[in-house]
């Protein structure tokens, strides 16, 4: 039976959609798929950013160090980004151009110069070594790419053909994207140009089949996943009010998630320009800075992987800081451990933890558990967001299974992505006939209409939010010539969630210890995809293997587990 706070919940978001009210729906029709669509929805993120820039014009938007901007300000220097990438880099509406570096200020300004001059704001992977940054150039076709120092110099000497335009942070915008910065009137022009069906972004995203594929979204796709997530925030706003909470204050979010992951770009960056939403930028992850900075800035909300939220909640030097306006500590882009809930909530008794699943090919929507309904079901990743997700347990065929039973769960609403870039066989397989996207999770549904994510289909590691790939891994560890066989796969770890570990063997008469294979793949792949963990084994026949001789995965990992317990 649904709670008491389901049914407000949904009471609120129904009155949201009625006619003439700001989130009323439309039927919108997609691959002879009716489904459903907001009737008030800006028809590009251009005109989401004009719109919502001059209505907050004189508020606070982002606090990047000693930077502070308002709505307005960040409006006016997207357009000299815009202006500068059209007139002096040729940048053309859907043309991709890349963004290559850390989070800042000058990196917001970056991806709105580029949706404001027509192209599509390409988020390349700022951990990713050269070679996989110059791997997503080449699959994007980026003829421009903006990037700062510490990506230029793991681009030096790699393979891409496209023009490297050196950005900067810790600055003022004109300064730090002095060289995509003119004067001229591309922002206002493009708004009569782009629609609801020009691409808008590309993401990465690392699937089983190795290296990461670009998916790409339309401009109706992004604008309905960030004004799913403003419908959430209403919701929340209008269910704290009816307590008696004042929520006057202006909204604040620590940025400690990269922006280049769906989670930081859309329901945290995007949605902010239509809840008027302050943003506290911090380099890297640090949780006493973080504390530091939720404390000075008030901050009201926060996201990130569920390992900073536990840091935060363990801290020792929590006491120090005064979080008491903080009332959601928000996980996604990994499992959270059950456990982590209860002592979050016993950290922050005036808060409340909260989860999200969506997917970058889902731009970030899926399913949330909130508040009390998430400590009643910890372990569940919440219900399908209202009004948009129609979630299914889906059979290989596409045939829905019956509620409670396992299988994969699959998504449809107006705010999935198109497809994979330049990949229409797996833009094929990632769909079925009737338009829902395979996640490659398995799950069920309890009776309460609650999802419980149980498995993974694909052969992916989630480390702190980062997906990892185990055939790219193992790709990287066959390059090394005294390699035989390898199987890579994840463990269990309180901090990330996840880590990839590796079993190896070697060829006849070779050497190689743990130390030195680390080392030769730090000069392949990223460091966050290296194995952390390695056990070489003596011989071939000493990896369990199927019926078909290929490695028995599932039993290599078993094996090790007790190997390490062993150790």
């Amino acid at each position: 039976m649904p709670t008491q706070l389901d049914t407000a919940l949904s009471q609120i978001v129904e009155a949201l959609q009625q006619p003439g009210q700001p989130f009323e729906t439309t039927p919108f029709e997609r691959d002879g798929v009716t489904m459903p669509a907001f009737k008030g929805a800006p028809p590009s993120l251009a005109h989401f950013f004009a719109h919502f820039c001059n209505e907050h014009k004189d508020l606070t938007f982002l606090v990047d160090g000693d930077l502070r901007l308002t709505f307005g300000e960040c409006w006016v220097a997207a357009s000299h980004v815009a202006a500068g990438l059209a007139q002096n880099h040729g940048v053309k509406k859907g043309d991709r151009v890349g963004i290559a570096a850390r989070n800042s200020a000058n990196w917001i300004i970056s991806y709105m110069g580029i949706i404001l001059s027509g192209g599509c704001a390409t988020l390349l992977n700022g951990f990713w070594s050269g070679d996989e940054l110059a791997y997503g150039i080449r699959l994007a076709e980026c003829d421009v790419v903006l990037v700062d120092a510490g990506r230029a110099k793991r681009l030096d000497g790699t393979d891409h053909s496209a023009k490297l335009v050196m950005m900067d942070h810790d600055c003022a915008p004109e300064k730090g994207l002095s060289q995509i910065w003119a004067t001229g009137d591309t922002a206002m022009a493009m708004l009569g140009e782009l629609g609801p069906d020009d691409i808008a972004t590309i993401l990465y995203t690392s699937g089983s089949t190795g290296n990461s594929k670009a998916a790409w979204s339309d401009h109706r796709g992004v604008i309905h996943g960030v004004m799913s997530y403003v419908t959430q925030s209403a919701m929340a706003k209008f269910y704290m009010e009816s307590k008696g909470e004042d929520m006057s204050a202006q909204p604040c979010a620590l940025i400690a998630v990269p922006l280049f992951h769906v989670t930081g770009e859309v329901p945290l960056f995007l949605q902010s320009f239509a809840i008027a939403r302050k943003l506290v930028m911090m380099p890297r992850w640090d949780a006493r800075e973080a504390m530091r900075l939720m404390a000075e800035e008030k901050v009201t909300y926060f996201v990130g992987v569920p390992l900073m939220s536990y840091e935060i909640a363990t801290h020792p030097d929590r006491e120090q800081f005064d979080l008491s306006a903080c009332k959601s500590f928000a996980a996604g882009g990994a499992p959270r451990p059950t456990e982590h809930v209860t002592k979050i909530k016993e950290a922050f008794p005036g808060g409340f933890p909260l989860l999200g699943y969506g997917l970058t090919e889902t731009n970030a929507v899926g399913c949330g558990n909130f508040n009390e309904n998430y400590l009643a079901k910890p372990g569940s990743t919440g219900t399908p967001t209202q009004p948009m997700v129609d979630l299914a347990i889906l059979d290989n065929d596409g045939n829905p299974r019956p509620q409670g039973e396992v299988d994969e769960v699959c998504i449809r609403s107006v705010a999935n992505f198109r497809g994979y870039w330049k990949n229409d066989e797996a833009t094929e397989a990632a769909f079925t006939k009737d338009g829902y996207f395979r996640t490659g999770d398995l799950g069920y549904v309890d009776e309460d209409g609650y999802l419980f994510i149980v498995d993974r289909k694909k052969d992916i590691i989630i480390r702190g939010g980062e997906n990892i790939s185990c055939i790219e891994v193992e790709e990287a560890i066959y390059a090394h010539d005294d390699v035989a066989e390898c199987s890579v796969f994840g463990q269990p770890d309180e901090r990330f969630g996840e880590v990839p570990a590796a079993v190896y063997h070697l060829t006849e008469g070779a050497t190689l210890s743990p130390a030195q294979l680390r080392e030769f793949l730090l000069e392949k792949i990223a460091p966050f995809k290296i194995p952390q963990e390695h056990m070489m084994v003596e011989a071939k026949d000493d990896l369990p293997r199927l019926g078909t001789q290929k490695i028995d995965k599932r039993s290599v990992k078993a094996a090790f587990e007790d190997m390490m317990a062993k150790a």
